[in-house]
């Protein structure tokens, strides 16, 4: 099972609805952001209840899941490979990715707001101002507002390597911005999942119908726990409609690659789902889809 959001030929007005197989029951809300906000037990009965209109899902057009208020953050150097990316790539403060990964508290970091994020099939951007850009392949926790992880999704937390290369501080730069963000392909409900610590994930990019990059890892990888992460989020925030927490990045590829305009990039998460986008360069591509949308 699958819950997703999506409209249906004719629509005006995004729905929310389980899917399975090739089969779409609509659920009795207006959001994920709804969802969201209702307890774990509640929304597993909605979800199980669900005997809304039933769509076939070759019909419909899938959005990113989340939307109204919810937000996404993303938590960085959780795994020993990013930390030695992060170290590689600095160009005057690399001891600082030794001391976060090594830290009691984690780094985490405001990713995007709802409208900004892009979906399954959908364009994500590289920015003009950057010379190197790498997709982060991540395992999204999908948290309600009372901190319950109610399920999973796949992140693409898109980076400037050469922008938070020259200064950790310009973190936000090389991190947000239109087009910086993948979401979906839906979210898997929590108690589908037996194992979430131990998921394989793996990338793949694309550049003129040939793989130009592949790698593989585990979240059993990953040196922070989920509660830890949702824990530090939630310690001096609240989310009324739920968060997306992106956990982190074990696939950079090594320097100088960088994308390109045109590629596709393709990541897979086990028990999860996959998320292809494919690469525009500068956010005006970008700002058309969130428009058409």
């Amino acid at each position: 099972m699958l819950i997703v959001r999506f409209l249906s030929p004719g629509g005006t007005h995004p729905a929310v609805g389980v899917r399975t197989a090739d089969t779409v029951l609509e659920l009795p809300v207006t959001s994920i952001g709804e969802l969201l906000g209702v307890p774990l037990p509640e929304l597993q009965d909605l979800c199980a209840g669900a005997d809304g209109p039933a769509h076939d899902a070759a019909d419909l057009r899938f959005l990113p899941p989340v939307d109204r208020r919810t937000e996404v953050w993303a938590a960085g150097v959780t795994y020993q490979r990013s930390r030695e990316a992060r170290i590689t790539e600095s160009e005057r403060a690399a001891d600082v990715y030794d001391l976060v990964y090594e830290a009691p508290r984690p780094e985490l970091f405001f990713k995007s707001a709802a409208w900004r994020v892009t979906g399954d099939g959908e364009s994500v951007a590289i920015r003009t101002d950057s010379g190197i850009d790498v997709p982060e392949p991540e395992l999204g926790l999908v948290v309600n507002s009372r901190a319950e992880v109610v399920g999973y999704t796949v992140v693409n937390d898109m980076s400037s390597r050469s922008i938070e290369g020259v200064n950790p501080l310009y973190l936000p730069q090389a991190k947000i911005y239109l087009g910086g963000c993948a979401v979906g392909p839906g979210i898997r409900p929590a108690w589908e999942v037996a194992d979430a610590t131990n998921l394989p994930i793996e990338l793949e990019i694309h550049r003129a119908g040939a793989l130009v990059w592949s790698g593989d890892t585990s979240t059993s990888l990953l040196r922070r726990t989920f509660d830890e992460l949702v824990e530090y989020l939630f310690r001096a925030d609240v989310f009324p409609d739920g968060v997306v927490l992106a956990t982190g990045t074990a696939l950079v590829p090594d320097l100088p690659f960088t994308l390109a305009a045109g590629d596709r990039v393709a990541i897979t998460v086990g028990e999860i789902g996959t998320l292809t986008s494919t690469v525009v360069s500068g956010k005006d591509e970008v700002a058309k889809l969130l428009e058409a949308r």
